[in-house]
């Protein structure tokens, strides 16, 4: 079991729109608290960017081999990774329709930092009651406004 979790969470004002993400990173003996905004861009990459900087966060706090236990409210974070990357690496970056995957720049970073780590994904349903989750959705709508 990893001694460390992470809570990520993305959201848009209007899709596509303003977005923000964020994570919070439960580590031994702190909680680490990251989060950003972007004036144009999607839930989904939203979602997968506070992921990405999660992972970047860990090695900066950890170095890399981390074990983590990585929650997320995103089916497409969590089945991206676990399911559907495989195939796309295997067919070249194309989806199963033989279309470009979409947000493979961020794909591509995700599976990279993924590597250096020892990650377990899990779904967590979102606007429940999870308290890290509900903290990093609060911190999400905070980075919107200020964008707005």
């Amino acid at each position: 079991m990893a001694s460390i979790s992470i809570y990520t969470d993305g959201g848009c004002s209007g899709n596509p729109g303003p977005g923000g993400w964020a994570a919070i990173l439960l580590l031994p003996s702190s909680e680490k608290q990251i989060s950003g905004n972007e004036k144009a861009t999607t839930n989904n990459r939203m979602e997968l960017t506070a992921v990405i900087m999660a992972l970047v966060e860990l090695e900066k706090q950890t170095g890399k081999n981390s074990a983590a236990a990585l929650y997320t409210d995103s089916q497409y974070v969590k089945k991206g990774i676990t399911e559907w990357i495989k195939n796309w690496v295997k067919n070249g970056w194309k989806n199963a329709g033989k279309q470009p995957v979409k947000n493979q720049d961020l794909w591509k970073k995700l599976l990279e930092l993924s590597q250096k780590h020892d990650v377990s994904w899990h779904w967590v349903k979102g606007h429940a009651d999870n308290k890290y989750n509900n903290a990093c959705d609060e911190l999400v709508q905070k980075r919107i406004k200020q964008i707005l």
